[in-house]
């Protein structure tokens, strides 16, 4: 059983899945969203998912969704999947009274799909490793700062 977002109608898996909507739409600039989460759960960003999923499933309304495997299930870029993160957002900031995004936004988020498929493709994990060692052979103890 999952939920319909009490602002939108966009589906949802589960309270948890239904109050990552919720924040992150509000965080993103989406006033009905804000609106809503500052009237039903004032304390929405100091909240877990579980937590603010507590408070705001009972506010919308169950709906029959199909057989999600919520279980490690991961949000991530694939592009052929139609309800992608990305598509999602891409589909509410097109949508009608939804306003548009400023260059910067679009710029942040195509960063940030970048960064995503690049970490997922394991091309980040060099870059990290090299970082870490600082040029001391990777041993902790031989840095006489530590």
């Amino acid at each position: 059983m999952g939920y319909a977002c009490p602002v939108c109608d966009a589906e949802e898996a589960d309270a948890v899945h239904l109050a990552n909507h919720l924040a992150i739409t509000a965080s993103l600039g989406r006033e009905e969203h804000r609106a809503w989460l500052e009237e039903h759960a004032p304390d929405w960003s100091d909240c877990s998912p579980e937590e603010l999923g507590e408070l705001v499933s009972p506010h919308a309304e169950e709906t029959d969704t199909p057989d999600f495997d919520t279980a490690g299930h991961q949000h991530g870029y694939d592009p052929g999947r139609p309800d992608s993160l990305e598509g999602g957002i891409a589909r509410q900031s097109r949508g009608p009274g939804r306003g548009s995004m400023t260059a910067e936004t679009e710029n942040v988020l195509q960063e940030a799909a970048e960064l995503t498929r690049e970490m997922q493709d394991g091309n980040g994990a060099d870059a990290d490793e090299g970082a870490a060692s600082d040029g001391d052979g990777g041993d902790p103890e031989s840095n006489e700062n530590a």
